[in-house]
């Protein structure tokens, strides 16, 4: 348990930066589509009346073509840059883009990083940048789910690339599948992927089998949840096999795609999150940070369809990342929740997890 001084610290002084910038508004995936400019509106109208100590606004630049190649192959990033000026191009039915989609992707993935350099800097603790469009399912060679780059997954090489970090830690709690995430670092040893997500549905991806290959066997955590899965169940993944798994691996910085779509309110799947279960998967992931990543913790937005949603949910994640009610106790989680079970027995062969 940490000491008097460093949960003081976590509760009057923690600088949390915050990359928002209407600039994210320019891809425009077309009329109707969920993963709309007014995502950003809504969230910036939140943040309007926010207070919070210790909160730090980041300007975003633009991901070079170097940096989307730390994890993208250079065939992709030139498709993807040849929609630019361009009014209307479709990777697939659900990835649409518009003339500035790709200047666009870029300052999604470079705001990233900029909130990267900024906590290892130690300008800021830790961060949220607020970007679309999206990134976790994006493959190395493909854009896919609305997805053009994968803006985590490029974050993760550049903490190493730059400064020779060795374990990282990727939370995914959107309510799909990360599987561009995935595959990034299926052969990778030194980084733990996790999800949480709706199953089956799409991608497709993401079994409680789905381990990692070779060396990295035990680095990727599946959580695959059925419809109807809501705080109870969250809670009881990440208090009971996430945070035992993320302690043993101890990483050096944790990344988090934070979708909101799990939640009750959204229109693209069918969970029961509220934004009471958001605050207690960030509550977690905190303890992670502060216990084994000197605090460092940044997350991204993936998902998150409902307006009244994102209202609700971001705030509260914000209210956490402050870490004034790190040490209190989460809500009590079901004391075993059997839809865990196919979860527990892949990954018992590689960890220390209870029965």
């Amino acid at each position: 348990r940490p000491s008097v001084a460093r949960r003081r610290r976590y509760s009057s002084d923690v600088k949390t930066a915050l990359v928002l910038d209407r600039r994210y508004e320019a891809h425009d995936p077309g009329r109707g589509h969920p993963e709309c400019p007014e995502r950003v509106r809504v969230i910036l109208d939140a943040l309007a009346s926010y207070r919070r100590a210790g909160l730090i606004a980041l300007d975003p630049r633009p991901a070079t073509t170097e940096e989307l190649a730390l994890n993208h192959d250079a065939a992709h990033i030139e498709r993807v840059a040849a929609t630019a000026g361009r009014a209307r191009c479709a990777f697939d039915a659900d990835t649409p883009t518009s003339s500035r989609s790709f200047e666009t992707a870029c300052l999604a993935a470079g705001g990233y990083l900029a909130l990267l350099d900024a906590i290892m800097a130690r300008d800021a603790d830790n961060g949220f940048a607020f970007v679309r469009p999206p990134g976790h399912h994006a493959e190395a060679d493909r854009a896919m789910g609305f997805c053009l780059f994968n803006n985590v997954a490029i974050g993760a090489r550049y903490l190493r690339r730059r400064f020779g970090l060795e374990r990282v830690l990727v939370v995914d709690w959107d309510v799909h599948h990360g599987n561009g995430t995935q595959h990034s670092f299926d052969a990778d040893p030194n980084l733990l992927y996790v999800s949480t997500h709706q199953y089956p549905f799409y991608p497709g991806t993401g079994a409680a089998s789905e381990v990692g290959s070779d060396a990295a066997a035990g680095r990727t955590l599946n959580v695959p949840l059925p419809a109807g899965c809501g705080d109870d169940e969250y809670v009881a993944a990440f208090e009971t096999i996430i945070a035992p798994i993320a302690m043993q691996f101890r990483p050096e910085f944790v990344l988090v795609s934070a979708g909101f779509d799990a939640h009750r309110r959204d229109p693209l799947a069918a969970m029961n999150v509220t934004e009471e279960g958001f605050r207690a998967m960030a509550r977690v992931l905190m303890r992670v940070a502060r216990d084994h990543a000197e605090g460092r913790l940044a997350a991204i937005l993936e998902g998150g369809y409902d307006m009244r949603a994102l209202s609700a949910a971001v705030p509260a994640v914000l209210d956490e990342l402050g870490g004034a009610a790190i040490d209190e106790p989460l809500a009590t989680p079901l004391p075993h929740a059997s839809v865990l079970d196919a979860t527990r027995r892949a990954q018992r062969p590689y960890w220390d997890i209870a029965p």
